[in-house]
């Protein structure tokens, strides 16, 4: 074991390598009996490809670049894709992120479009596509714009055709029920296909705060009559609902302060954990009922794992196998359930489950060790203590390395990792980003600071009204905490996040003087200029309750806005930003650098264009790690090796 001071360790784990890995399998479904997903292509600009598993157990594009398989309702997107199998082949209809119409595909022929471009706003955008071959259309979610403002908008349920009939004719579309409201997820028909169950909800509630569960009679006619909310509500956030294969309405809601399970209103396995989580994206699936009357359910607190639950008994039997965290991707077809898993050592891949023999293995987007996996960071997951004795969840990474060491007495640098959302979580899996740092003798801790999900309804509501104040608190708690057991060097703390994370990076910058640098990305700086009309519609009444009603505290969206105590930072960082980002736009960043100009504070602006809100492209992530280890290095008094390009800093 060699001696060499934390930061400058060697390490095989470079931001391309970090980079070819960005992100996981999406959206998995079967298509008879193939399994297909979408997954990312950060080599390729970034797009989602579409890909199937063969029988013979070949994963392979079923679409060629460029056609980019994601849609962008509520700008974080929903489902892109279905198909159903036939003689000839699969039919499948997918949103291109290009134009964000539909496209019909079948074997041997070129994507055909289904739906028009619309000249108004942003157009039209589709998600949640189910073929109804019987009415020969595909029914889905249209968010259509109707100005040129973010929130000249509306969302109904609709069909479209499937002969191209709606190509150029928008009037081919049929609506099946009106805007009723303001959100809506896709109806799901129940096994005799005369009801209809789908979510909604309204401004200024987002979906974890209060959904309605709304169930409609399928008429004659293809429309849906009689619609009736049978659950949820302003205080209740049902999440995801479905029908059993006998006809009974499942459906998750944390009416009782967890996500639970229900079937027909009656709880199946009253737990304190969750069973679901925050719908940022339509068509998330915690649960998926099979033929057999059981249900295949995502759950835990904290970390969440695949299951089968026997609605009879209300006993869950968890998967076995080496997967500690699955994500809201679901799907079954017979006895077989299909899932998104991953753990501290392993990626996210596509696994399936043989319900019949309890046999679960990896069969797409298998994890590889394209390294030695000795460099893997060791985390471990803790709680912290934050003001007022409350719980703060974090998982600790500290420096790991087969053959270095530090030298006797050294501390290791931290970053604190705040996540986006804010209501959201991060779970404790392989992560090549953090080895990045891990690997090189920087210590991370991720911080599932109070308002993250995974804990119960109480845990997510302490950032009610107190964004900027909650997060930030529990933040510098993990941080003081490693401090002060000797884990962490005090004088080498540093923080980073993106988006809600971004916010929660610079409201610590400028109000703790914990830390001596941070990372800031695409993030809100000013509460002041991020609501209705300054970003996109689904977030644009979020700060009603991170904050509180503007109209009521406006003082208070100025005393926590970092653009407001921009003279009070004096720590260097790094800025990063997507030029495409509609929802934290470039704006907030140019406004917050305004304040600081002519201040002294070193830091760096990067600009990317074609990204949006998250960076996609593989060159522009390998940008983005190697600034933030340079400025780490220039802070912290760090020798990389090999070394990265400096990261020039300006006051």
């Amino acid at each position: 074991m060699q001696t060499q001071p934390y930061g400058s360790w060697p390490s095989p784990i470079d931001a391309a390598l970090a980079a070819a890995h960005d992100g996981q399998p999406e959206w998995v479904g079967y298509v008879g009996d193939e399994v297909w997903w979408t997954e990312p292509r950060p080599a390729e600009g970034g797009r989602r490809a579409l890909v199937r598993r063969t029988a013979d157990g070949r994963e392979e594009p079923v679409l060629p670049a460029p056609w980019n398989v994601r849609s962008r309702v509520i700008e974080y997107g929903g489902r892109p894709w279905t198909a159903v199998a036939g003689d000839g082949g699969p039919l499948v209809v997918f949103t291109h992120f290009a134009d964000q119409r539909l496209y019909r595909w079948e074997p041997g022929g070129e994507p055909r479009p289904l739906t028009p471009v619309s000249p108004v706003g942003d157009g039209l955008r589709w998600a949640e596509p189910r073929v109804d071959l019987a009415r020969g259309e595909v029914w889905c979610v249209l968010e259509e714009y109707t100005g040129d403002g973010p929130d000249d908008v509306r969302r109904v349920l609709a069909a479209v055709p499937l002969d191209g009939s709606a190509a150029e004719d928008r009037a081919a579309v049929r609506e099946l029920t009106g805007a009723r409201h303001r959100f809506v997820t896709a109806a799901r028909l129940s096994p005799d296909g005369r009801r209809a169950a789908w979510l909604a909800w309204d401004h200024p509630r987002m979906p974890w705060d209060g959904t309605e569960l709304l169930v409609g009679e399928v008429g004659e006619d293809g429309l849906l009559h009689e619609v009736r909310t049978v659950a949820g509500g302003p205080e209740e956030a049902v999440a995801q609902a479905d029908w059993s294969a006998d006809g009974g309405l499942l459906f998750a809601s944390d009416r009782s302060g967890w996500w639970n399970l229900y079937r027909d209103g009656t709880p199946l396995c009253p737990r304190e954990e969750e069973f679901a989580g925050p719908l940022w994206k339509l068509g998330l699936s915690w649960f998926a009922p099979l033929d057999n009357g059981l249900v295949a359910v995502v759950h835990g607190r904290g970390a969440a794992v695949l299951g089968i639950l026997d609605p009879e008994t209300g006993e869950v039997v968890d998967t076995a196998g080496p997967w500690t965290e699955f994500a809201p991707a679901l799907a079954a077809h017979g006895e077989r359930v299909v899932a998104v898993g991953a753990s501290p050592r392993t990626g996210y891949e596509v696994v399936e489950l043989d319900t019949g023999t309890g046999r679960a293995r990896a069969i797409g987007a298998r994890h590889r060790d394209t390294v030695d996996p000795a460099y893997y960071p060791r985390p471990t997951a803790r709680t912290f203590t934050g003001p007022g004795g409350r719980e703060v969840h974090a998982h600790v990474y500290p420096p790991h390395h087969p053959a270095r060491t530090a030298p006797d007495g050294e501390l290791p640098p931290y970053v604190i990792w705040a996540h986006g959302g804010p209501t959201s979580r991060v779970p404790l899996v392989l992560d090549l980003e953090i080895a990045y740092f891990t690997s090189r003798g920087i210590g991370v801790a991720e911080v599932n600071y109070g308002g993250s999900t995974g804990y119960g309804r109480a845990y997510r509501e302490r950032l009610r009204e107190q964004w900027g104040v909650v997060d930030v608190e529990d933040c510098a708690a993990v941080a003081r905490a490693l401090a002060e057991e000797g884990t962490a060097d005090p004088d080498r703390l540093a923080i980073r996040g993106g988006s809600a994370g971004g916010w929660t990076t610079a409201a610590s910058l400028t109000t703790t003087g914990l830390y001596a640098c941070g990372t800031i990305s695409y993030p809100i700086f000013d509460l002041a200029t991020w609501g209705p009309g300054d970003t996109h519609d689904f977030e644009s009444r979020y700060l009603e309750s991170l904050v509180g009603p503007r109209a009521e505290v406006p003082e208070r969206y100025a005393e926590r806005s970092p653009t407001t105590h921009a003279h009070r930072l004096t720590a260097p960082f790094l800025l990063l930003q997507g030029l495409d980002d509609v929802i934290c736009p470039p704006a907030q960043c140019e406004r917050f650098l305004a304040r600081l100009r002519g201040r002294g504070v070193p830091h760096a602006y990067l600009t990317f264009a074609g990204e949006g809100h998250g960076f996609r492209r593989a060159d522009t992530i390998v940008r983005a790690l190697e600034a933030e280890l340079s400025l780490y290095a220039q802070v912290f008094g760090l020798a990389p090796t090999p070394a990265v390009p400096k990261l020039e800093l300006v006051t």
